[in-house]
């Protein structure tokens, strides 16, 4: 579970200096767009094995990192169209992104 923790965490850092960038009105790189959502989906998927696995507890952490792993997608999408990102989206995405990560410490401690 620290593992996952620590992959989100990680993935956090890199989405924090993308909103950053979105919040300005410019795009992120592409290259940490794809790394932070490269290490949210293999915690994500680590979460979704623990999950099966019996863990749960895990189930409204699960939920709210897959609505925002939605947001995310949807995010990527825009970007990759050269459209640009909705800062409404971005904040969103980023606070149930939080909130799930909030959720799954709970759990686990």
């Amino acid at each position: 579970m620290y593992t996952i923790i620590a992959l989100f965490a990680v993935a956090a850092v890199v989405g924090l200096t993308m909103l950053f960038k979105i919040l300005k009105g410019e795009n992120p790189p592409r290259m940490s767009a794809i790394i932070h959502g490269a290490l949210a989906a293999i915690a994500l998927v680590l979460l979704i094995l623990e999950f099966i696995d019996g863990g749960t507890e895990l189930g409204a952490a699960l939920i709210v990192l897959v609505i925002a792993a939605l947001g995310g997608f949807f995010l990527f999408f825009k970007d990759l169209g050269g459209k640009q990102i909705p800062k409404s989206v971005a904040l969103i995405h980023a606070s149930a992104a939080v909130i799930g990560v909030l959720l799954l410490i709970f759990a686990v401690l």
